[in-house]
């Protein structure tokens, strides 16, 4: 398998002649923030069930 890092261009997206929009960049940002809060979210429930359930395996 080769380690090269391969890159997709977008043309709609990355073009020498468009102007970034910082409302189009906030708006994509605060929506990575909701998807983050949902993993973390996800991960902490996962955690505490994990703990949960060993802990009643110990105490049986």
């Amino acid at each position: 398998m080769s380690t090269q890092f391969k890159f997709h261009k977008n043309t709609s997206e990355f073009n020498s002649k468009s102007k970034v929009k910082v409302t189009d960049l906030l708006s994509r940002l605060n929506e990575e923030k909701k998807i983050e809060k949902k993993r973390n979210l996800a991960l902490g429930v996962a955690a505490v069930s994990a703990v949960t359930v060993f802990g009643i395996i110990l105490t049986i």
